[in-house]
C-alpha cells in the first residue's frame, strides 16, 4: 500500500473536523488574542521603560503598566478558553472516529477480520485514536494561530522598519515551517515503524494472555516472557530514534531563535545609531521578535509528535478506506427464509489456490432439516458462510426465496438466519444480557423460556445471582457446554426462519446432547435447519444427510 504524504494525512484529518468547524474558529480566535496579549505584556514593558525615560509621549508610564496588567489577565482567560474549546473538539472528534471505525469493522466482518490480528486492532481503536487528540487539540489550532499571530507581528514590525518585517517573516518561516517539514521528511518512517511495532507487541501480549492455560501446561512461560522483552527492547529502540530526532529539532529551533534575536539586536542598534529609529523603538522591536516565537515554536515542537500522530492516522484511514469482501445491500428485496438453492457454485478463498466447491448444487426447501457431514477442513463451515453471505461465490449462484442472495437486503438476510457456532462468544455482562443478544426487546419471561428450551435454566437458577450472574471475559467462568447452551438460548430467543447449527453439541455429553436435540426438534418444527456435525447421533433429527467430499455435496 502506497503511503500517504503528511500533507494528504493532514488534509484528511481536517476534513473529518468539518462538523466542528465553528468551534474550531472560536478556538483559533481566542488563541490569537491570547498570544497577542502575551506579546503585549513584554512589549508594553519596553514601552513603559520608554515612557519613564521620556523617550515616548503617546502613553504614560502608568498607562503602560495598566495595559500590561490587563494583557496578563486577558492572557489567562483566553488561554483557558482556547484549551477548553480545543479539547472539546478533540474528544468529540475522537468519538466520531471511533463510531466510524466500529461501523467499518461491522461491514468488514467477518471475512476481512478473520485475517487481522486482534492486538493490532485493539491498539488502533485505543492508543492510535487517542494520539489523534494531539492533532485536533494541539496542532490544527496552533498552526492557524501561528499563521495569523505571526502575520500580525510581521506587519507591525514592517511598519516600524520594512527590514524588520522581512526578517521576521524569514525567521518565522524557518522555525515554523522549514524545520518541521525537513525533520518530518527524514523521520516519517520511524513514526510508522514505532506504531507497527507497538501493534505487534500488543497482539503478542493479548495472544499470550488468551493462551495462558496452555503456556502454564506446556511450560512455555519463559519463552513467552523473553519474546515480550524482545518486543519491548525493539519498541524502545524505535522510540529512541524518535526521541533523538526530537532533540535535534529542539536544538536547531533554539539556535535559530537565538540567531534571530541577535540579528535584531545588531540591526536595531545599527538603526538607532544611524538615527532612523528611537532607542525605545529599537528596544520594542527586539522585545516583540523575542516574545513572538511562541506560536511557531509550538509548531516546531509538534513535528516529532506528529510523526506518530500521522502514522496512527495512516493506519486508521487505511482501515476506514478498506473495502469489505461483501458489500451490504439496501433498498432491494426482503426475504422470508423459505427455499435455499445452490446452483453450480464454485468457491475458493482469495489467499488459497485450492477451491472448496466446484460446480456444487443443492436445494433446501422451507421446513427441511438437513445435516452436512464430512472431514474436518473440507468446507462445511464455508458452506454456511456462503449461505449467510459472509463471502460471495466465485461462480454459480445462491438463491433465497428464488432471489439471488446478492440482491437480498442484508438486514433481511440477517433477520431470517440464526447461527449457533461451535465456540459461542459471551460478552462480559450478565447471563440475562448475553441471552438477550438474540432479541433486545425480549421480556423476562421470553428469556426464561428460551433458557428452558436450551436446558440451561436450571443451571442458571443454581447460581447465587441467577440470571444476574456476570459472565467473565470470554466466558471463562463457564464450561464450554454451558456457553454453548447459552448460545442456543439466544437462537431460540431470536426465532429466525432458518436455524444454522455448526457443531451445536460438540461440547456436550450424551445426556445434554439428547436434551438439546429434543428441544430443537420440538421447537423448530416449521423452521429450516442446517446442521453441521461429525456425530451421527446429532444428525438423527434431520430429514436428509448430505456428505461433502471431492468439492461436491452428495446425499449420504
Amino acid at each position: 500500500m502506497k503511503r500517504r504524504s503528511g500533507f494528504q494525512i493532514m488534509k484528511r484529518l481536517i476534513v473529518e473536523l468539518k462538523p466542528l468547524a465553528p468551534i474550531m474558529g472560536i478556538t483559533i480566535f481566542m488563541g490569537v488574542l491570547g498570544f497577542l496579549a502575551a506579546i503585549s505584556i513584554a512589549s508594553f514593558g519596553a514601552v513603559a521603560l520608554g515612557a519613564y525615560i521620556g523617550d515616548i509621549t503617546f502613553i504614560s508610564f502608568k498607562g503602560a503598566i495598566i495595559v500590561m496588567a490587563i494583557s496578563a489577565l486577558l492572557r489567562g482567560f483566553l488561554r483557558y478558553g482556547e484549551q477548553l474549546s480545543g479539547h472539546y473538539i478533540a474528544f468529540k472528534i475522537l468519538y466520531i472516529l471511533r463510531d466510524k471505525i466500529f461501523t467499518v469493522l461491522r461491514k468488514l466482518a467477518p471475512a476481512k477480520l478473520e485475517g487481522k490480528e486482534k492486538g493490532n486492532l485493539i491498539a488502533l481503536i485505543t492508543s492510535d485514536i487517542e494520539l489523534l487528540e494531539v492533532f485536533y487539540a494541539h496542532t490544527i489550532a496552533p498552526i492557524s494561530i501561528a499563521i495569523i499571530t505571526n502575520s500580525i507581528i510581521s506587519i507591525i514590525l514592517f511598519n516600524i522598519r520594512p527590514i524588520f518585517g522581512v526578517l521576521a517573516v524569514i525567521f518565522f518561516l524557518i522555525v515554523g515551517f522549514v524545520i518541521p517539514y525537513v525533520s518530518s521528511s527524514f523521520a516519517k518512517e520511524a513514526g510508522v515503524n514505532y506504531r507497527n511495532i507497538f501493534g505487534e507487541s500488543n497482539n503478542y501480549v493479548l495472544d499470550s494472555l488468551r493462551g495462558l492455560k496452555e503456556v502454564l501446561l506446556f511450560k512455555n512461560g519463559e519463552e513467552r516472557l523473553n519474546k515480550i522483552n524482545e518486543n519491548s527492547i525493539k519498541l524502545n529502540k524505535s522510540l529512541d530514534k524518535i526521541k533523538g530526532h526530537e532533540g535535534i529539532i529542539r536544538a536547531t529551533t533554539d539556535i535559530t531563535i537565538m540567531i534571530a534575536i541577535l540579528t535584531f539586536v545588531i540591526l536595531g542598534t545599527s538603526e538607532y545609531l544611524s538615527g532612523n529609529i528611537s532607542f525605545t523603538t529599537a528596544i520594542v522591536s527586539i522585545v516583540i521578535i523575542a516574545s513572538s516565537f511562541g506560536p511557531v515554536v509550538a509548531l516546531s515542537n509538534l513535528s516529532n509528535t506528529l510523526l506518530q500522530t500521522f502514522a496512527c492516522a495512516e493506519r486508521i484511514f487505511a482501515l476506514l478506506d478498506e473495502k469489505p469482501q461483501v458489500e451490504e445491500v439496501r433498498g432491494k428485496n426482503d426475504i422470508q427464509g423459505k427455499d435455499i438453492e445452490y446452483t453450480n457454485v464454485s468457491f475458493s478463498y482469495p489467499n488459497r489456490k485450492e477451491s472448496i466447491f466446484k460446480n456444487t448444487s443443492l436445494n433446501i426447501r422451507k421446513g427441511e432439516k438437513i445435516a452436512l457431514i464430512g472431514e474436518s477442513g473440507i468446507g462445511k463451515s464455508t458452506f454456511i458462510k456462503l449461505i449467510m453471505r459472509f463471502w460471495d461465490v466465485n461462480s454459480g449462484d445462491i438463491k433465497l426465496d428464488n432471489i439471488d442472495i446478492k440482491d437480498v437486503n442484508t438486514e433481511s438476510l440477517r433477520n431470517s438466519q440464526t447461527l449457533v457456532s461451535q465456540e459461542t462468544y459471551l460478552f462480559n455482562e450478565s447471563i440475562r444480557e448475553n441471552i438477550k443478544v438474540g432479541n433486545e426487546d425480549a421480556s423476562e419471561s421470553d428469556i426464561i423460556e428460551a433458557a428452558k428450551k436450551a436446558s440451561i435454566h436450571d443451571f442458571i437458577l443454581s447460581l447465587p445471582k441467577g440470571y444476574d450472574t456476570k459472565v467473565s471475559e470470554l466466558g471463562g467462568n463457564l464450561s464450554s457446554g454451558e456457553r454453548q447452551r447459552i448460545g442456543l438460548a439466544r437462537a431460540f430467543l431470536k426465532d429466525s426462519e432458518v436455524l444454522i447449527l455448526d457443531e451445536p453439541t460438540s461440547n456436550l455429553d450424551a445426556l445434554n446432547e439428547g436434551e438439546i436435540l429434543k428441544a430443537i426438534n420440538e421447537n423448530c418444527k416449521e423452521k429450516t435447519i442446517i446442521l453441521i456435525s461429525h456425530r451421527k447421533s446429532t444428525t438423527a433429527i434431520c430429514d436428509k444427510v448430505y456428505k461433502l467430499e471431492n468439492k461436491q455435496i452428495k446425499i449420504s
